[in-house]
């Protein structure tokens, strides 16, 4: 009985603090921690930025080339953390990005219309290799050169063609006796790195297959991946020039984010209310493991920094849906085992043992479609993944083993009554 009592008290204490913190933030209760739930567009506002295509004769197909263009904006607002942020377009030459929460969007203005066209120039201006040459760019953290400071830098890797260019480039400025002998890597137009190239060591130039981005001091590992991710993600068909950047209200505004939480308690609440009149005892367990998981799941998303707009709070709803799903097939293995003139304790662990393969299986295949969505959907979609992704895994933890634990305290509390369980 001791152990019951033990187990029921640190359950309801972690449930208490979670709660504290899912109000107070995480920081009440570790202190310096970033936290707070970052609210989506439709929820909190934030800048509405557009973009005019700087159409040329060299642009190609105009339609296509919008087309690549807001993909390519999307991936730039996924790395940056914007997973909640809608790109579109608006007549057939300009774009409008929507940001939720955005705390610099100047900053944003500039990385997102980017053309990160780059280019490897010597001290003449003459470019010898092109985003064409590029393979692939990743971020790495350590050494660029026999120093062994490590720094930040992005590393590009050429195609084939790249390759020879790149020999030929280096063998041409060590060749210089003007003192240039340096090899100039420039993004839209600047130079963000000019390695020089030994002469003693590389008399003929440089045989590789990639090269190195170096960044400034100041510079942040987040720099340097966004750096690497545009840079991937290819050189935008044309400029854009930002000719509008304004901030826009929430959709849906305070008065109806707040009407549609009382909404999802009131939900909440009959959902336990039927619970604990259908099933008792079980019933109760139930609603103090759907109280954990709400606690819990409002902690990670402040933690993790989630952008919250509607489709993710549709996502938190389902899962909740899921978890008490699981909870019903498994109190009914229950309840039929102890029909059978089982005791509590054996029908308790063969009711778990029989729902158990159903449940996973039901939670894998959802598990296996957030994942789709997360790797190739875009904006809102990210959205919805992440709360369901976080929603199905916490659930099923919660519901296989908390209300477990809770039900075998219950019985070491000595409620074993049949009656106490609705049979």
């Amino acid at each position: 009985m001791k152990k019951s009592v033990i187990t029921l008290l640190i359950i309801l204490a972690l449930t208490a603090a979670l709660l504290f913190a899912a109000f107070n933030g995480i920081g009440s209760i570790i202190p310096r921690t970033q936290d707070g739930i970052v609210l989506g567009l439709d929820l909190v506002g934030g800048s509405e930025i557009t973009y005019e295509a700087q159409v040329t004769d060299k642009s190609g197909d105009l339609s296509e080339g919008m087309s690549s263009a807001i993909a390519m904006l999307r991936q730039r607002l996924d790395a940056l953390g914007y997973t909640e942020a809608n790109a579109y377009q608006a007549g057939d030459r300009q774009i409008v990005v929507e940001i939720p929460s955005i705390s610099d969007p100047e900053d944003a203005v500039q990385k997102l219309g980017s053309t990160a066209v780059v280019t490897f120039e010597d001290a003449d201006g003459k470019q010898w290799i092109t985003g064409s040459d590029l393979d692939k760019a990743y971020y790495e953290y350590g050494p660029t050169d026999n120093s062994g400071v490590p720094n930040h830098h992005v590393v590009l890797t050429f195609n084939a063609e790249g390759q020879k260019k790149f020999l030929e480039g280096t063998r041409s400025v060590v060749q210089r006796s003007d003192g240039k002998n340096y090899l100039a890597i420039c993004l839209d137009g600047e130079v963000v790195s000019s390695p020089t190239v030994d002469k003693k060591n590389n008399p003929d130039g440089i045989n590789s297959d990639s090269a190195v981005i170096t960044m400034g001091n100041d510079a942040t590992a987040e720099d340097a991946t966004y750096l690497a991710n545009i840079i991937s993600a290819g050189q935008m068909p044309f400029d854009l020039e930002c000719v509008k950047l304004q901030g826009v209200g929430a959709s849906l505004g305070e008065r109806s984010l707040q009407t549609s939480l009382l909404a999802g308690l009131i939900g909440l609440l009959i959902v336990m209310l039927f619970m604990i009149v259908v099933y008792r005892v079980m019933g109760v367990i139930s609603c103090i493991a759907l109280t954990l998981y709400g606690a819990l799941m409002a902690v990670l998303l402040s933690v993790f920094r989630i952008n919250l707009s509607l489709p993710g709070i549709a996502g938190i709803i389902l899962t909740v849906g899921m978890a008490v799903d699981a909870n019903v097939v498994i109190y009914e293995r229950i309840k039929e085992e102890l029909r059978t003139g089982k005791t509590l304790l054996y029908a308790i662990d063969t009711g778990y043992k029989g729902a158990l393969r159903a449940i996973v299986d039901s939670n894998i295949t959802t598990i296996i479609a957030g994942v789709v969505l997360w790797i190739f959907g875009t904006g809102t979609i990210i959205g919805f993944a992440q709360t369901l992704l976080i929603g199905v895994i916490l659930s099923m933890i919660i519901m296989l083993v908390v209300t477990r634990l809770l039900l075998h305290a219950a019985v070491g509390l000595k409620i074993r009554s049949p009656k106490a369980y609705c049979v």
